[in-house]
């Protein structure tokens, strides 16, 4: 019978953020989904109000979306530097196209 790993899960001290092993690279992500911090700052950097992030991610409640905004103040650094290493242009550097297909 297989054996199930126990899913290491971490507190972050925002009630609707957490980060979970295994989930998003371990990233801070709204709890119970696999919505990442950093996509919700992204759509916020865009200039979209948690509005019209609410309208685009219908599975979020509005104040996931604003803790997810505050753990982003409160973590500017880390979520900036996730955003950083998530760039396209540096993904495509690292994955060039058709050498993993």
């Amino acid at each position: 019978m297989p054996t199930r790993q126990k899913t290491l899960t971490v507190k972050t001290g925002h009630f609707h953020i957490t980060r979970k092993k295994g989930v998003c690279g371990g990233e801070p992500i709204i709890v119970k989904t696999r919505t990442s911090v950093r996509s919700i700052v992204g759509y916020y950097k865009m200039g979209m109000t948690v509005d019209e992030i609410l309208e685009g991610l219908p599975h979020l409640k509005p104040a996931e979306v604003y803790d997810a905004l505050a753990y982003y103040f409160d973590h500017q650094q880390e979520i900036e530097r996730y955003i950083e290493e998530n760039d396209e242009e540096r993904l495509i550097k690292k994955y060039p196209p058709g050498k993993y297909i």
